[in-house]
Formats: structure tokens, sequence, C-alpha cells
């Protein structure tokens, strides 16, 4: 099959896997790539040259497209009170697991809004494709990345945020459902529409030119080929490629969404500072914000880290970070070759 995305993408299925950061590998993304799909990484975690490092690694395994995923946050506000604060609450947990709290949060990630150094690696690597989260960069970059020959994607979550988007000169719009697992990829978190994707991709086919790429609850080929009647050129998936022996996922994320657990996701902020839908765990059920304003991201996933590694030395997963979407129970466990030729099976039929 063929449509205009898949011939700027340059590949054969409109099968896009999800950067996913923590769980997709240069492995997978490689695999899904050299499967027809558009395999993904995401660097938004890494420093330059760990970034640097993870594209060599995927342009060794494949000489196909894959997508370099960024975080484009606005930067962190530090701020002594709502963290001192915020420590506080967590606290009691900290003790529960004979740990002490972190005397102070770190901004562990660097948004590629103020990240130069970053922008020169992409400059001198040339991935493919470059994929914006959380908003977009400045427009000297989104000018330098385009300079450079490569197609831009961004995650948009409402009409406003595609417009935005199409106006600074992406190629390519992801439109990201409420339904998605991991963080939301809302610009401003504030203000949230929290639009399904169905919903969602119907208003962007309607009021944007560029083509759509849906995310978003998709885990079957009947889910591609539903987003692609409603307008999308593609779907992009993540929950479906956790369970592949190439994800870096670990044993109890992979055990939970086999389980029953992967029956209930929720959208939480209090584990990072911004809306993420995850399997309920006890940062769900125990971590309140209540009248405490919570840190900056990402200050605030900084301190659920140093949680869950309190927790983890006991032990304990109650507060593991296992993101996952509304889809879940339909995860299948597979190869990420044999994953993509299932899923596409429908869509080429």
């Amino acid at each position: 099959m063929s449509n205009p995305l898949l011939s700027l993408l340059n590949i054969e299925l409109p099968i896009i896997q999800s950067p996913m950061v923590g769980v997709s590998t240069p492995r997978l993304a490689a695999a899904v790539s050299n499967a027809g799909g558009l395999g993904s990484i995401g660097i938004g975690a890494s420093s330059v040259e760990q970034a640097r490092v993870m594209l060599r690694e995927t342009a060794a395994l494949t000489d196909k497209p894959f997508n370099v995923n960024l975080f484009c946050h606005r930067p962190a506000v530090h701020d002594p009170v709502r963290e001192s604060q915020w420590l506080d609450v967590l606290a009691p947990f900290f003790s529960e697991f004979d740990a002490p709290p972190p005397t102070a949060l770190r901004e562990i990630y660097t948004s590629f809004v103020e990240d130069p150094d970053m922008l020169h690696m992409l400059q001198e690597e040339k991935p493919a494709v470059v994929s914006f989260h959380f908003g977009l960069p400045s427009q000297p970059a989104i000018d330098a990345l385009k300079g450079a020959g490569i197609v831009l994607l961004c995650s948009v979550t409402s009409l406003a945020e595609a417009r935005m988007a199409e106006g600074a000169g992406v190629d390519v719009l992801v439109a990201q459902g409420y339904e998605a697992g991991g963080h939301r990829g809302v610009f401003d978190p504030r203000q949230d529409s929290e639009m399904g994707t169905f919903a969602l991709v119907r208003v962007l086919s309607a009021g944007c030119r560029l083509p759509i790429i849906a995310a978003g609850g998709i885990m079957d080929g009947a889910g591609i080929n539903a987003v692609m009647q409603l307008g999308a050129s593609a779907a992009q998936l993540g929950t479906a490629f956790i369970l592949c022996p190439e994800s870096c996922a670990n044993g109890a994320y992979r055990e939970a969404l086999k389980g029953p657990r992967a029956h209930q996701t929720q959208v939480t902020r209090v584990i990072s500072g911004r809306p993420a839908r995850g399997m309920v765990n006890r940062n769900f059920t125990s971590l309140e914000a209540g009248a405490v304003a919570l840190p900056d991201y990402p200050f605030t996933y900084d301190a659920n880290k140093a949680l869950n590694a309190a927790a983890n030395a006991k032990g304990k997963t109650d507060f593991a970070v296992q993101w996952a979407g509304q889809g879940a129970p339909l995860a299948r466990e597979m190869p990420a070759a044999a994953l993509v030729k299932w899923l596409a099976a429908p869509v080429q039929s």
C-alpha cells in the first residue's frame, strides 16, 4: 500500500513504533524499521553523547529510516518551597522503606528548547526523522533540522496545538488521544482538552492540511484500519511493543502488562509533574498532591525515581513507573518483526 505520508517517511507500512523512553531500544527501533514500519528511539532522557551512541547503534542495525524523539517541555523553574513541601508529602513512604528522602531535587532532563549541543549533534548525525513531544523547539532549531533534510513530526493533543505545529513548519502531526500510555504530549499541562483519539483525528482532518499519525489505544490491525478510515495516514503504537523481547521493559513491567492490572490504567500528574497514563499501583492510589503544589517537571519525576529506588531496594515494585495505554489488555508477546507483520496483515488485505 502507499500514501503520501509513507512516501515522505520512506516506509512501506503505516505503522510507527512509539519512542517510549525507558522501553524502546536501538534493537526494537531497528527491528520495526527493517519490517517496513518506522522504528523510534527516545533521547529526551539522554545526554548528547548517550543520544549519539543510540543513534549510531540503531543505524548500525538498519539501513531504513527511524525516528528520534525529543522532549520540548518548558524548562523547569526551581522552587525550593514547592520541592520541600512535596518531599515532606513523600517522607512517610520513604520511611516505609527505611530510606531517607532526597535533600534536594534535580532537573534530570534537559529540554531540547535550551539544548544547542543536542541540535548540533542531530545536524551532524542527520537521522531521517525527528519528532517533538511536549511542544515545539525554537523556530531556528526547526529551520536548522529541516535544512539538514530531516522530516519533522510533532505530538499534538488539540487543534490549537496542531495549528501551532503547522505554522512552525513541521511536516506531520502525531494526534495523541487521551487513551495513549505514557506522558501526554500537551504543550501546556494546565490546558488539556483530553480528547480521545478518534475525535482528535477527525477534528485535525477537518482543520489541518498536514498528514496525521493517530496515537492512543491502537493495538491491532483493526485499530489501524479504523483511524485510517477517519483520516489518519498511519498509526503510532507504543503499548503494543512493550512485550517484544527487543524492548528493555523489566520483568515486573512485563508481568503486570500480562495480568489484571493491564485493565486498570489512569492518568496522573504526581509521578512526574506532567499528566501521564500508566497501570495503577501506589503511585496512583497512595500519592495525592492535595493542597500541595507539585514541583515542575522533571523535578517531581526525580522524587518519584528516588522513591521507586527505595522500594526496589526492599524488593517492592509498589511505586514502579509502568506506562501503558487503555488498549493494554490486548498486548501480545512476540518479536517486533512478527508483531509488525501481524499488525499489517489486516491493513494490507
